[in-house]
């Protein structure tokens, strides 16, 4: 590894290593080869000049790719296309002269995005899916746990553990709704030739365009996919790219707020991201644990999330059937997007497989807020023996008020029950309202929620994809 020159953080620290393959040279290289291997042999098949002989000596060379012969062709005629035309004509001398027959560069570079993007798409939910089964799995062991709930981070009516994380467990759900239409919805590009009329196909096939129609299909085929896009220009429509990055960032949006949770709970001591025997939370303050896996989630997923926009100005400054202001761009946008969420799913699924929950802490809490939140159920407990409603209300705001300020200004115990038992409107004494001090008793139908959400949302996914499940998540900085 060079060690002067600039690498990606995406291929040194955070992304895997089946999807940094993904987007090597290798992997694109080769594809390019496979598919010039595909339109040869539907062009032999079709009844074009192409021998057999030809086709096996192009399979001989798939993956041994002369990159330095294509590199020094690429100086002299600067495109890229026609550099690896050359070197893969120079190792298959039978062939060169009918690689890429009838094709425009798009053919290759195109057609090999997409089969790329379909992969790191399947890369991308087999990932999802396990982080998924990792949350249900906490969902489970923790539905009955109450816990504070806080909206606009207030303390709020109580909820459970499990139950909270079934809010990250449907974002991920409707994620994966989202790809899986993406993923069905991807076609190939295939040989629709200069500006997507197919004229020079139509001319090597002398007018035939069933066999120009069955070129694409043959090729398709080869390649894996049920199809090619109905009509294009020389390129496949760049709406394709912003469809693909506003999925992964939707990914990354729910990462991100899985993220930001889990950093305030650690804040608050209740439930902690993993933190490894020797690491270590600050240079200057040896007693921390930094949540730095959740805060390396939200800073990835920001990048994300914002190189969303890349493809949507591409797509929208497209000039009539192709200009060449997208290539740049879409060589770092796409791959990066891909190599980034990856990182983020490692980072979430192993903070999800290995999440520190503290009952104590949790309780402590809880307990400290709870007087205020059972208010309402004493005051009806009084109604119902006679008392009158509004000045029962009155008097448990007075008596609240005075609670909050003795916890808030001389950092003492909440004693709003002794307040109330000591108040002879409210009928009863300090005993009865202890007894009312259950969490379990204010958390409504959370414990049961999370159960039928695992039952009948999350676990007929599992199911029918339990071939997927099983991958562990080791982060390596």
């Amino acid at each position: 590894m060079s060690r002067n020159e600039y690498i990606s953080p995406f291929s040194e620290r955070y992304a895997g290593t089946e999807m940094k393959y993904l987007f090597s040279s290798d992997k694109k290289f080769s594809t390019w080869r496979r598919l010039w291997i595909a339109l040869a042999e539907s062009e032999m098949e079709l009844g074009l000049p192409v021998t057999q002989k030809q086709i096996d000596q192009l399979k001989e060379h798939i993956e041994d790719i002369n990159y330095e012969d294509a590199a020094a062709r690429e100086k002299i005629v600067r495109h890229d296309v026609m550099s690896h035309v050359y070197a893969y004509g120079l190792q298959c001398p039978d062939a060169a002269g009918i690689i890429h027959l009838g094709a425009t560069s798009c053919y290759v570079t195109d057609n090999a995005d997409l089969i790329i993007i379909r992969e790191g798409l399947q890369l991308i939910r087999k990932k999802l899916i396990n982080v998924i089964a990792a949350l249900a799995n906490f969902a489970d062991e923790y539905k009955n746990l109450p816990t504070l709930a806080f909206t606009h981070f207030q303390p709020a009516q109580p909820t459970t553990v499990g139950k909270r994380a079934t809010l990250w467990l449907q974002d991920l759900i409707f994620d994966l709704e989202d790809l899986d239409y993406l993923i069905g919805s991807l076609k190939l590009l295939g040989s629709k030739g200069t500006t997507g009329t197919q004229a020079s196909f139509l001319e090597l096939f002398e007018g035939d365009h069933e066999k120009c129609k069955e070129l694409e299909r043959r090729i398709a085929s080869k390649m894996g996919f049920d199809s090619c896009y109905a009509v294009s220009g020389q390129t496949y429509s760049r709406k394709i790219d912003s469809r693909v990055l506003a999925v992964l960032a939707g990914i990354a949006q729910s990462a991100h707020k899985f993220s930001n949770d889990i950093r305030l709970l650690q804040h608050l001591k209740e439930v902690e991201e993993p933190f490894e025997k020797g690491q270590i939370g600050s240079s200057a303050m040896a007693y921390k644990r930094n949540p730095m896996r959740s805060e390396r989630i939200a800073a990835i997923s920001n990048y994300i999330i914002s190189d969303c926009m890349n493809p949507m100005i591409t797509a929208a400054t497209q000039w009539f059937e192709r200009t060449l202001d997208d290539s740049a761009n879409k060589r770092v946008s796409i791959s990066e997007a891909f190599l980034a969420l990856d990182g983020v799913l490692t980072l979430y699924l192993n903070i999800a497989s290995g999440l520190v929950v503290y009952p104590k802490v949790i309780e402590k809490r809880l307990m400290s807020e709870l007087p205020f939140m059972a208010t309402e159920n004493v005051m009806m407990d009084a109604v119902k023996a006679g008392g009158n409603r509004q000045e029962l209300h009155e008097k448990i705001r007075v008596h609240s008020m005075e609670a909050g300020k003795r916890v808030k200004e001389h950092g003492e115990a909440n004693d709003l029950l002794e307040r109330i038992a000591a108040d002879p409107a409210f009928g009863t004494d300090l005993e009865k309202l202890q007894a009312l001090m259950d969490p379990i008793n204010y958390v409504g139908r959370a414990p049961q929620q999370t159960e039928e959400f695992l039952q009948e949302v999350v676990q007929p996914v599992l199911d029918a994809n339990k071939d997927l499940l099983g991958v562990t998540a080791e982060v390596n900085v």
